[in-house]
């Protein structure tokens, strides 16, 4: 009798473990799913804010700012002193610098990839310019800056 009393109580202690491991192994997965969703949505808001953050910083810094196509391309021309200017645009997927001296013919992709992005699109009217940019997640953010009065607009 009391042979079949401790195969029970190791039987019971056996099943409760198992609850336990298992309990644990669901609170696990879940939290990693929640996790991983987290740090999604962190990265494509970093990466978001890193885009128009970037663009107005280019643009606060250029001695002078105009929207032209480059190489077929909506771009900034961000003039900068010395007679170099820098390229700002979409390409392969990429928001792209392209530092260069204002006569050079350098294509596209020979520019610098920044950060993922799928569509930029550019309006500068009166000396307030709109700035479009699609993310790769199809997410689209929008900036206005006020260009300075002196300088700007002007190749």
């Amino acid at each position: 009798m009391r042979k079949g009393r401790q195969h029970i109580s190791a039987l019971a202690a056996l099943v409760l473990f198992g609850l336990f491991a298992g309990c644990v192994l669901a609170v696990l997965l879940t939290g990693a799913g929640a996790y991983r969703r987290l740090t999604g949505r962190d990265r494509a808001s970093c990466e978001s804010r890193t885009r128009m953050q970037y663009v107005a910083a280019r643009v606060r810094q250029a001695d002078g700012v105009t929207v032209e196509e480059f190489a077929k391309l909506p771009a900034l021309r961000l003039a900068e002193s010395g007679g170099y200017v820098t390229w700002v645009y979409c390409w392969d997927g990429w928001l792209t610098e392209l530092y260069t001296t204002a006569e050079s013919e350098l294509g596209p992709e020979a520019g610098a990839r920044l950060t993922p992005a799928a569509e930029l699109s550019l309006r500068l009217e009166e000396g307030l310019l709109e700035v479009d940019v699609t993310g790769p997640e199809g997410t689209q953010e929008r900036l206005y800056l006020s260009l300075r009065s002196q300088g700007e607009g002007t190749p």
